[in-house]
């Protein structure tokens, strides 16, 4: 791109921030109207509920704000790739998206889409494509080198069942083909992929890998959406009351970036609220085999005791190891709870800000008011934002 370009590019900063939302919102609009088979490959409660749409519109923001130097933006573009591969995006989706992309910047814009307006950002989109699909390609190449990894969806079986609380349930998912599963870093997810014929569509989902690796199966534990009928909470819904032993599955290949990481000294903080504790459940497994006396503090909160996912399993690993200390805040706690480590409401780090060490790593995973309030709170306390990783469940973002 030339300089002149970048500088147009640049240019459209300040209507992407007023009116990226809907933007983005056409271009879904445009595509699934032209595409439609699409509609099997994104999920469409996220479109739905809007954030998908919102998050696009970020990272389409964000990429105009650093065009001159797109690198910065790699932590982001590893998460959205990680995000893509697990969903089987290839090069080919890259044309079809930048095709709508700029047709719905020429129909929103009007008479201010201008020839060289669109050459610009014709040229910017190939060059984000190329850096997207060019670090997905390393991804896939990644997977496929495992033994026991794979591209695109393979075939599993629901072997086992296992009901963890009143809302959660643990899925044991085997290869069809008898082969090995590939290894993964603990934090991680795999997608799944089922036909749902309310929708009349094939959709895909996330779920985080909530065992450690064992080479022979993926176990993810899933939350009954209550009551809902969005497509956001279908396949959970449909795993936990229409999926039997022995059915079968498509699933993906291990993918993310919100991971354990390398072994250190420093102490570990795992803070999760409600079904948000899956992918920390296997990051406090690993730590506890690599490196029993380092400091860990397991702090969840959840509804009740009746809520409260492998609350039998952490109650075992806190008496079989000095260096775990376990916090637990349920919005109703009974009158005979035992009281140490034990609180009444909802997570409250305050609570616990004596234990807090400035040299701790810190992992958050739950809804977004839930991570946004913890992050805060241990900036507050001087907390380097490095030393702080978070998962929020939905579309990844260039922010």
């Amino acid at each position: 791109m030339t300089q002149e370009q970048e500088e147009l590019i640049r240019a459209t900063v300040s209507v992407l921030k007023e009116h990226g939302v809907a933007l983005t919102t056409h271009f879904y609009k445009r595509m699934f109207a032209y595409n439609p088979e699409l509609k099997n490959v994104f999920n469409m409660g996220n479109q739905q509920n809007g954030r998908q749409q919102t998050a696009l519109a970020m990272a389409v923001l964000a990429y105009a704000e650093h065009i001159e130097n797109p690198g910065v933006l790699m932590p982001a573009v590893d998460a959205i790739g990680h995000k893509h591969t697990s969903l089987d995006i290839r090069p080919e989706h890259y044309l079809i998206v930048g095709k709508h992309l700029i047709a719905a910047i020429a129909e929103v814009l009007g008479d201010a889409a201008t020839p060289a307006l669109l050459e610009a950002w014709s040229l910017a989109y190939e060059q984000l494509a190329a850096l997207m699909a060019g670090h997905e390609r390393t991804i896939y190449q990644d997977k496929v080198q495992q033994t026991g990894g794979w591209s695109g969806w393979r075939p599993f079986i629901v072997k086992d069942k296992v009901v963890e609380s009143e809302e959660i349930t643990s899925f044991y998912l085997y290869p069809a083909d008898g082969g090995a599963v590939a290894g993964f870093t603990p934090g991680q997810y795999i997608s799944i992929r089922m036909f749902l014929p309310q929708l009349n569509l094939t959709q895909p989902r996330q779920y985080s890998i909530s065992s450690t690796p064992n080479g022979a199966y993926y176990r993810i534990s899933v939350k009954k959406e209550t009551g809902s009928t969005h497509p956001d909470g279908i396949i959970s819904n449909t795993l936990h009351q229409e999926v039997k032993i022995d059915d079968k599955i498509d699933v993906s290949a291990p993918a993310g970036t919100f991971v354990l990481g390398a072994a250190t000294d420093r102490p570990l903080y795992f803070i999760s609220g409600g079904v948000g504790l899956t992918p920390l459940m296997p990051m406090l497994e690993a730590s506890l085999e690599r490196n029993p006396k380092q400091p860990k503090v397991w702090i969840h909160g959840c509804k009740g005791s009746a809520a409260h996912a492998f609350k039998d399993r952490l109650a075992i690993w806190g008496r079989d190891h000095e260096a775990l200390s376990c916090h637990f805040f349920y919005d109703n706690l009974s009158p005979d709870a035992v009281t140490t480590g034990w609180h009444q409401g909802w997570v409250d780090l305050g609570v616990l800000e004596e234990t807090l060490a400035a040299d701790g790593e810190y992992y958050l995973c739950g809804p977004a008011p839930f991570i946004r309030k913890h992050y805060d709170f241990l900036l507050s306390k001087g907390i380097p934002g490095h030393a702080i990783r978070f998962e929020e469940f939905g579309p990844a973002s260039l922010y």
